[in-house]
């Protein structure tokens, strides 16, 4: 009845499907692991990875979602020329494993996972790799046999007494080889979401917006009378599903699950019908009640969000072939990795600003000092609290290197080989001193907005082993990974003597401008970098105007200060003078200039003045692309409509 419904549901001949029947040894995972991998991202539809996602024991727990697994990430293409490019191992809940039972009538059993287990991958770097590369092999079988390119759902095993991988199914990926690639389909909270906190959170599945009463379900057989209490338009809410729930998972408007990963059972089916779902959320059955009218959100990227009450949501869909082409080279300010895959096949072309803050607020948590001193600082609930964190990792340093190095990793490879911008970090002191320990090694300034940040902590003292390790996490994605279109850019750098002392640490960790093809850029945000731009220029490979910052130093204000708040604006013809002697100064020692401020994304007839000014790049946000595109083709237009006729 399963296999009916789901021929019926997506156009199948049921006279035109051939049945068999597979013999086939079974591969002892349960003394080893198992799990699912594909051959693309399976939210954002993005060719170029192969996603892994496993555990411990028979593969069953993966699909049904009775574990949060494991996930590897590895991208394809410096796969195939040699390069380890594993872009992220995150370790899942590994708690329980399936096992071969003892007697004939227990074919199965659950057992739970030693603790060491648990806080280790199921596969090590060979094995991601290996199977990786199986998985690009089989797609590429089946993209020849079928004339175009076929994704693949694989399933695979480690045999625990031999310790060989095994592929045990292959199958074509169903939901985005159905997709037009053309269509950009946006989903976007209201006015009103800004207001609002989530009451749960959890593994985003797509990227839509659903509404509707919850209704707990925790098991199938919870009916009145002869009828399912489950009513169409409602939010499932449930522990886990299987093929079983299919039908009702048909009417949700959308699904909520306490377990289960991105490649679970309730994941990929909910893909397939097309309904937004949240998974692996841990207590969603507790957190929620029955008919609590509920917001389920999957447009934010990698993690989903339900909110109580119905928030206002819009649809916009467009054609990426209506979209008129621009000579002006238009990049994107990427914040999250987790939005990288998804902007990725947006008509941009690569990354003019990746901060790496927000990988270091977001993916690692902790200042970097105490990730490598939390020993020495007899703080034994830091050092619980990091040991947590870092489960799976060697040292601290070594999970700050691979964490920030996946990150980046992630949004080079998204747009390569088009040029991705690191910003290195720029935290003030603040905000530093709010991540996990940072209370121990941050000053209190009375302006950290003008203290020590950016390029003054890189050759400090008290700082620079911290730096070092951003230094080794870029070394990492450039030459391990094979991402070398990552440029590396200095922020708040307020001299060019400052500049050398920088420079002079990189080196120290192993990057030197020039060499492997590393480019530098200088963040030019402060008056000096523009009074002195003749100079600065002899020593990098480009400027990008931090229109921010610079309309706070040009203007004498505080950004963050509200009682001035009415004064700041980018387009002060001061600052724009600022910004023309910049842009003529790079034109003069012939090197590139381009924007990553706020202002082009906000006010396209700033974007006008960018572009009528011969700026070579802007880089906005991925959201505000659409509206600057159209303000820049309307410029580029007039332009040449002005322009001498020939005869």
């Amino acid at each position: 009845d399963r296999a009916i419904s789901y021929r019926s549901t997506f156009g199948f001949d049921h006279f035109k499907v051939g049945l068999s029947v597979c013999v086939q040894k079974m591969i002892r995972s349960d003394l080893g692991s198992a799990g699912v991998a594909f051959s693309l991202d399976t939210e954002s539809g993005f060719k170029n990875v192969v996603v892994i996602n496993g555990s411990y024991g028979l593969g069953e727990m993966v699909v049904q979602g009775s574990v949060s697994p494991d996930e590897f990430i590895v991208f394809k293409p410096k796969l195939k020329e040699g390069f380890p490019s594993i872009l992220e191992k995150k370790i899942g809940v590994k708690d329980q494993m399936m096992v071969y039972g003892d007697n004939p009538d227990e074919r199965v059993k659950t057992i739970p996972v030693d603790k060491t287990k648990q806080n280790q991958f199921c596969l090590n770097d060979a094995q991601i790799l290996q199977l990786a590369e199986w998985v690009c092999i089989i797609e590429a079988y089946y993209s020849t046999l079928r004339g175009h390119w076929c994704p693949m759902d694989v399933e695979w095993a480690i045999d625990g007494l031999s310790g060989k991988l095994f592929i045990v199914q292959a199958r074509p990926e169903t939901i985005h080889s159905r997709k037009d690639a053309a269509l950009l389909v946006d989903y976007k909270l209201g006015e009103d979401f800004s207001r609002e906190k989530p009451i749960l959170k959890g593994i985003a599945v797509g990227n839509k917006i659903g509404y509707g009463p919850v209704n707990i379900m925790y098991s199938l057989d919870k009916r009145i009378g002869e009828h399912f209490e489950f009513k169409k338009g409602s939010v499932l809410v449930t522990d886990m599903t299987d093929p079983d729930w299919e039908p009702i998972m048909k009417m949700a408007s959308a699904i909520i699950t306490n377990k289960g990963g991105r490649t679970c059972h309730a994941a990929i089916i909910a893909r397939e019908l097309g309904v937004p779902a949240i998974v692996g959320c841990g207590n969603a059955t507790e957190i929620l009640t029955d008919n609590l009218e509920v917001t389920v959100s999957c447009a934010s990227g990698e993690e989903g969000e339900v909110y109580k009450g119905k928030l206002e949501f819009s649809l916009v869909e467009t054609n990426i072939k209506d979209i008129p082409q621009v000579d002006t080279t238009i990049l994107f300010n990427v914040a999250s990795p987790s939005q990288a895959f998804h902007i990725a096949h947006l008509p941009g072309k690569g990354v003019g600003l990746a901060r790496e803050e927000f990988i270091i607020n977001n993916y690692i948590q902790a200042h970097p000092l105490a990730l490598m001193n939390h020993a020495s600082l007899n703080d034994a609930e830091l050092t619980a609290r990091i040991q947590q964190l870092t489960k799976g990792f060697e040292s601290g340093e070594h999970f700050f290197i691979e964490k920030l190095s996946y990150g980046i990793g992630k949004i080079a490879a998204a747009f390569h080989p088009s040029p991705v911008i690191v910003r290195f970090s720029d935290f003030k002191t603040n905000e530093y001193y709010n991540l996990l320990g940072g209370k121990y090694y941050e000053p209190k300034e009375e302006n950290p907005m003008l203290g020590w940040r950016g390029a003054s902590r890189y050759y400090s003292e008290s700082y620079k082993k911290a730096f070092g390790l951003e230094c080794h996490a870029i070394k990492k994605v450039r030459e391990q990974m094979g991402l070398d279109n990552v440029i590396v850019m200095i922020p708040f750098c307020r001299t060019v003597d400052e500049l050398f002392a920088v420079y002079k640490v990189m080196e120290e960790y192993g990057l030197k401008r020039g060499e492997n093809g590393l480019q530098v850029y200088l963040m030019a945000e402060i008056p000096s970098n523009i009074i002195l731009a003749d100079e600065f220029a002899k020593h990098i490979d480009g400027f990008s105007i931090g229109s921010n910052d610079l309309t706070q130093l040009v203007l004498g204000l505080d950004r963050d200060s509200s009682l001035v708040a009415s004064i700041y604006n980018e387009r002060n013809s001061a600052v724009k003078e600022m910004i023309i002697r910049l842009i003529q100064a790079a034109k003069k020692a012939k090197i590139k200039v381009g924007i990553c401020g706020q202002g082009p994304s906000d006010f396209p007839d700033f974007a006008q003045f960018l572009v009528e000014q011969g700026i070579d790049t802007l880089s906005i946000t991925p959201d505000s692309f659409l509206k600057t595109n159209a303000a820049i083709h309307k410029i580029e237009t007039e332009s040449r409509k002005k322009r001498p006729q020939p005869f």
